[in-house]
């Protein structure tokens, strides 16, 4: 056969003959697929955590069924070095299908089939395309269906995408604690309602999202171990058709060894092959994150509003220019930049619901969707924690003099005097202090309800921020 760069070699299937490039590594199905399915224009090669888990499986199949006497020697020797190529980033741009496909993701497991096993016919000394040599479904797909291959793969895929999420989520989480010590002892006056409510720290407020970050971290983390169970040897609906007794557990123990994750085989494979509950679990988990993030950048966008028109009480790192007509115009591109994350991610979350609802009977068919959908989000929401972190958090600074005028000026300041000079002549206070612009000190010791000294200890900023024992000339 010519070597021609436009040679083609004859493969078939039951709709019948086609010609496959001679240089490509898949096959007759996978060109089925390029075919049908020109929906994204995104290929699986995009999802690299994806074919690794595909190359993983393939890998313990093999094992498995090497083991159970079911595959030579020699033929499992040859797939396993073309998945072990695989999983080290060889070959994903022979991984073409369209992202998003019809048949329940046998378009993918046919693809992953197809190059593992030209490689494999490759590294035996033969053409690509012999497949009496070694065939991509007797022999790469043995004991196997696209119905557990390709979940488990997803599966697989998913927490390693994690393992790149977890780590920027705890990294900003860090830079919220770090600004939340700088700003320890920053007074500003904290709002309800974009209404001056009472004095808090900057500090405080840094921390709350600090908390906040953590808080999901852990709720991720549960997350994961619901897809921690896997439903490999179910093969077409979950009754283990056509594989050995013992090979669920021998392909889910070489699957532990190959990709080091806690993996368990599902008690009841039946369900565990329909059921698609712990991805949206994990879907609504991403967008829990995605909705904390998205509110703490709207804090951000409004805290350094302005500058001289708006809030002006933290400065963002200025990032780029921003406005083509308004000179010295900086906009805080970088929390826009999450918030739009964030919409996305809420998104595909509705699309991860409806796509699970949509399954029937002993299968989900729209899971292609569903990984799709996952993977974009923690991928987006990876990327969002980094840029937030690098080009924003970490070179926040407090307007500090002007936070501490707002204070003192603020008629707010008088929600704290309630226990010493009573609600009544409190709201009486309020009411001038913003009609007049006057002070609410001025106007306290004005009327004789406190003295300096009083007023000083009452308005000390440890104490205006924290709980504390009530003084002894309480007044009500």
């Amino acid at each position: 056969m010519s070597t021609h760069s436009n040679a083609c070699r004859l493969e078939h299937d039951l709709l019948g003959e086609r010609e496959i490039p001679v240089s490509a590594y898949w096959g007759v199905h996978t060109l089925r697929a390029l075919e049908n399915f020109p929906i994204s224009g995104v290929a699986l090669s995009a999802l690299p955590e994806l074919i690794i888990a595909l190359a993983a499986v393939k890998k313990a199949a093999a094992l498995a069924n090497f083991n159970l006497g079911s595959l030579s020697k020699s033929k499992c020797s040859v797939i396993a070095q073309a998945c072990d190529e695989v999983m080290s980033g060889h070959w994903h741009d022979q991984f073409v299908v369209d992202v998003i496909q019809g048949g329940a993701g046998t378009s993918t497991n046919m693809n992953a089939n197809e190059v593992i096993a030209n490689r494999a016919l490759e590294i035996m000394g033969q053409s690509k395309g012999d497949y009496a040599q070694l065939h991509p479904i007797e022999d790469v797909n043995l004991s196997q269906s696209t119905n557990d291959v390709y979940p488990t793969a997803i599966r697989l895929g998913l927490m390693t995408a994690i393992d790149h999420l977890l780590p920027a989520m705890e990294s900003l989480q860090a830079s919220f604690g770090q600004k939340a010590e700088e700003f320890k002892v920053v007074l500003k006056m904290g709002r309800t309602q974009l209404q001056d409510a009472v004095p808090m720290t900057l500090g405080q407020e840094f921390h709350t999202y600090e908390v906040m970050l953590g808080e999901d971290i852990a709720r991720v983390r549960e997350a994961v171990k619901l897809i921690c169970e896997i439903n490999l040897g179910a093969t077409a609906i979950g009754t283990g058709i056509n594989t050995d007794p013992d090979y669920a557990g021998l392909a889910c123990a070489h699957l532990v060894n190959i990709t080091g994750k806690a993996v368990t085989v599902a008690e009841d494979l039946v369900e565990a092959t329909q059921d698609t509950g712990a991805f949206v679990q994990l879907s609504g988990v991403l967008k829990r994150v995605a909705v904390k993030l998205s509110k703490i950048c709207n804090d951000l966008r409004l805290l350094s509003s302005g500058p001289q028109a708006g809030l002006n009480e933290i400065r963002l790192p200025a990032r780029a220019a921003g406005s083509s007509i308004m000179p010295g115009k900086v906009n805080p591109i970088i929390p826009e930049v999450v918030n739009q994350v964030a919409f996305e991610v809420v998104g595909n979350d509705l699309t991860v619901t409806m796509a699970s609802e949509g399954g029937q009977l002993q299968l989900n068919a729209f899971e292609p969707i569903i990984a799709w959908s996952l993977f974009k989000s923690i991928k987006h929401l990876t990327a969002a924690c980094e840029t937030l972190r690098l080009n924003c958090i970490d070179g926040i600074t407090a307007n500090t003099e002007l936070l501490l005028q707002r204070v003192r000026s603020s008629a707010g300041l008088v929600t704290s005097l309630n226990p010493y000079i009573g609600y009544e002549a409190a709201t009486q206070v309020a009411a001038e202090a913003i009609q007049t612009g006057r002070t609410v000190a001025e106007l306290v010791l004005a009327r004789g309800l406190m003295t300096e000294a009083q007023l000083a200890e009452v308005l000390r900023p440890e104490v205006l921020t924290q709980p504390r024992k009530m003084m002894a000339h309480n007044k009500r």
